[in-house]
């Protein structure tokens, strides 16, 4: 029996784990900080490496660990940024048994007993055998706050012999008050270029034969994360059995074939229905997930719609040259509104198909209705096209001698129509003005002030009842005389009396008068709007719409100027960023 324990098979991911920053990829512009900080002598007593799963945080913060207490082959050796992998700090800290050296995984450790018992305790004893004591924390931002807090007065002045090593994908989570006593480092996305490279190496080292293409494939699929893509490879190898094909990897990932996909995405643009139930039941009964296929749809969209922009992004390297040409000419071809409605339609098609109890069905579905929708014009096809059906402008009717601009508002309308009558009212009037306020006077000279005054106060039931019963025969400040309509309640005069003197601290004379009123303000609104309504289906344009849509009416009409004030209501002014004291505490 051998002496040698049997270690058994090791996944890539592990087998091919990073052991230097010359085996790390993709990070380049953090290795070269490390690298500078090392030679200078100037190493941080806290890292925090953050980045998506798989890229290399805690590959990361082994390596430091190795780097800060490797003695070399020799046993004289200073911390480098290129430990030699020999030495029995190297080989302890690789094989994870270093007694100076404590993993720790907040996410099963979250509480402030966890905290204390690992670290406060044991921090003031200096390393057993290292140069350093380090604790290397993975997902930290899953301790609690108690947690922090207690972690907070040792990472800030932790002793000489001390260095932590924090790793986390939701920096977000971790308090600003952890961040500013750690070194930041952001571990990046690997470049697919980058990773096809990495994974044909692994390939050759493992004697696996693997496709270009399929290779490709297992890149878009990691999305960046070197273990994600090690994995896939892994388990494509096994998959294939031999040499592994692009099909056997879309077959375990239950893709559909890109090509295949664009086939669907053309056959939708073009609204040809029924073959685009045919191709997509034919991607199903070859093993591809619904759900996989309009999210294929969705991100050839994507493609699609970023080739317009910056065409330089069609040279995808996970990509193939086939898919690349047809994707240029679909690029060109399709507009950029149609684009994008196929997007949101495609978001909304996936949350339903997600939530369907049969997938299949609610895709096909998904796609009888994005085939309806593709031939149908966009907002400014229809416009375009509408303006081409106008009648000439010698067809259309005569405009109207007043625009709408021009017209009076309801209030000044109210305001003009009586004259101020002649004889013991009049004088009244003029006597009454005299003997207000230059103050009063001022700020109320017409009645749309008293109105607006009234918005002010918010009392709504009297506004409605002034602006719907209340005919004005004549105003001065101070006085308001008016013809009740057969609705208006009878305490009318009395309760907008109250109003005004508790709002302007002035009494006010309310009288009625039983004719000489003028339209009401509801009247005057109902007025001008039809006369917008009328002025409008003068215009070629709704005409044309008319003509096109016999049933449609006019719901709203909004003049420019009610646009602007309506904008300049909505629109909030900036606001300087407050300073919070405890902020940095």
């Amino acid at each position: 029996m051998s002496d040698t324990p049997d270690t058994g098979y090791q996944v890539l991911a592990r087998k091919y784990r990073p052991a230097s920053f010359a085996d790390l990829i993709g990070q380049e512009a953090m290795v070269r900080t490390l690298k500078n900080a090392f030679a200078a002598d100037r190493i941080a007593q806290a890292f925090m490496l953050t980045g998506i799963r798989g890229t290399g945080k805690t590959t990361t913060a082994r390596i430091i660990a190795k780097g800060l207490n490797c003695i070399g082959p020799d046993g004289n050796g200073t911390p480098t940024t290129e430990p030699c992998g020999v030495c029995e700090h190297c080989v302890a800290i690789t094989q994870g048994r270093h007694v100076d050296v404590m993993e720790m995984d907040a996410a099963s450790n979250t509480g402030v007993q966890n905290i204390r018992d690992a670290i406060i305790e044991t921090v003031s004893y200096r390393a057993a055998t290292a140069r350093y004591k380090i604790f290397i924390i993975d997902e930290v931002h899953m301790l609690s706050t108690s947690a922090f807090n207690a972690l907070l007065k040792t990472l800030e002045e932790p002793p000489a012999h001390v260095k932590f090593l924090f790793a986390t994908t939701e920096i977000r989570k971790v308090p600003v008050t952890v961040l500013s006593r750690c070194q930041r480092f952001d571990l990046r996305r690997i470049e697919p270029e980058v990773m096809i490279a990495h994974l044909k190496s692994i390939a050759a080292k493992e004697g696996a034969a693997i496709a270009d293409d399929a290779l490709a494939l297992i890149t878009r699929a990691a999305e960046g994360s070197v273990r994600d893509a090690m994995s896939l490879m892994d388990q494509a190898i096994s998959h294939g059995a031999g040499e592994t094909t692009a099909d056997q990897v879309r077959a375990m990932l239950g893709l559909a074939d890109r090509g295949r996909v664009l086939d669907l995405f053309e056959a939708i643009m073009g609204g040809h229905a029924a073959e685009a139930l045919t191709e997509l039941g034919a991607q199903y009964a070859d093993g591809a997930d619904p759900l996989a296929v309009l999210r294929d749809l969705a991100e050839i969209t994507h493609w699609l719609s970023v080739i317009k922009i910056t065409p330089e992004a069609a040279d995808d390297p996970t990509i193939g040259p086939d898919e690349r040409s047809r994707g240029r000419v679909l690029a060109d071809r399709l507009a950029m509104r149609v684009l994008g409605r196929m997007w949101q339609m495609l978001l909304k098609a996936l949350e339903e198909v997600s939530l369907a109890p049969n997938s299949m069905m609610a895709a096909e579905m998904a796609v009888i209705r994005l085939t309806h929708v593709a031939d149908l014009p966009t907002p400014g096809d229809l416009v375009r096209k509408l303006d081409g059906m106008s009648p000439p402008p010698a067809a259309t009717a005569a405009p109207t001698s007043r625009s709408p601009q021009s017209a009076p508002s309801p209030t000044q309308a109210l305001h003009r129509a009586p004259a101020a009558p002649s004889g013991p009212i009049g004088q009244g009037a003029q006597a009454a003005l005299a003997q207000m306020p230059d103050a009063l006077a001022a700020r109320y000279p017409t009645f749309d002030s008293v109105v607006a005054l009234l918005e002010e106060a918010r009392d709504m039931k009297l506004l409605i009842e002034v602006k719907a019963m209340f005919r004005l025969v004549s105003y001065s400040p101070g006085r308001i005389e008016f013809q009740p309509t057969e609705r208006a309640p009878s305490d009318l005069a009395n309760r907008l009396k109250q109003t005004l003197r508790a709002a302007t601290g002035q009494q006010w004379a309310i009288s009625i008068a039983n004719t000489g009123g003028a339209a009401t303000i509801a009247e005057n609104e109902d007025a001008q709007r039809k006369a917008l309504e009328a002025q409008a289906l003068t215009h070629p344009m709704m005409q044309a719409v008319l003509s096109a849509f016999p049933t449609a009416k006019i719901t709203d009409i909004r003049t420019h100027a009610a646009l602007a004030s309506q904008a300049a209501v909505e629109a909030l002014p900036e606001v300087d960023d407050e300073w919070d004291p405890f902020e940095d505490d």
